[in-house]
C-alpha cells in the first residue's frame, strides 16, 4: 500500500518493517534514489506515507514512523535489486545452513538466475536459492 505513494514522489521503496511490540511499535521505511537521499526527501516521503496510513489504518494503536536511506550496506530485497548489483560484493545470510553446510557468505555477485544467485567466494562459485536467503546486503566500498 505504500509503494504507489513512495514511487509517486520519485523514490524507490527499498524495504519496510514493523519492529518492536507493546504500546508503541516502529514502522521503518527505507527509500532510495540514484541521486541519494536527503533529510528533505525523508520528510516528504514521511508526510506522504502518514497520509496513506491515516486513511488505510493498518496498524492498531499508536506507532512511530521512521523514513530513511537504506545506507551504504543497503539490503537486497527484490530480484531486481540483485540484478542491479551484479559485480558488487554482497553479504548473504541463509535461513537454514543445513543445505550448504554454512550460513554466511560474502563474495562477488556474479549472476542472478530465475531462482537463485551465483556468488564467487574465494574463487569458488556458490548457487544460493532465493527461498533460503534470509537477508542480503551490499558490502560498502571505502
Amino acid at each position: 500500500m505504500l509503494l504507489p505513494g513512495v514511487e509517486a514522489l520519485g523514490f524507490e521503496l527499498v524495504d519496510a518493517e514493523l519492529v518492536g511490540g507493546g504500546g508503541n511499535p516502529t514502522l521503518r521505511v527505507y527509500i532510495d534514489n540514484p541521486h541519494g537521499i536527503t533529510v528533505d526527501d525523508c520528510a516528504a516521503v514521511s508526510r506522504q506515507i502518514s497520509a496513506i496510513l491515516d486513511v488505510e489504518d493498518p496498524i492498531a494503536g499508536s506507532y512511530t514512523l521512521e523514513v530513511s536511506s537504506p545506507g551504504l550496506d543497503r539490503p537486497l530485497v527484490t530480484v531486481e535489486d540483485y540484478r542491479k548489483r551484479v559485480g558488487e560484493t554482497v553479504k548473504v545470510k541463509l535461513r537454514r545452513p543445513e543445505l550448504t553446510g554454512r550460513r554466511h557468505y560474502s563474495g562477488t555477485l556474479l549472476e542472478v538466475k530465475t531462482d537463485c544467485i551465483v556468488l564467487d567466494v574465494d574463487n569458488e562459485q556458490h548457487e544460493l536459492a532465493f527461498d533460503v536467503i534470509d537477508r542480503a546486503r551490499l558490502v560498502p566500498k571505502f
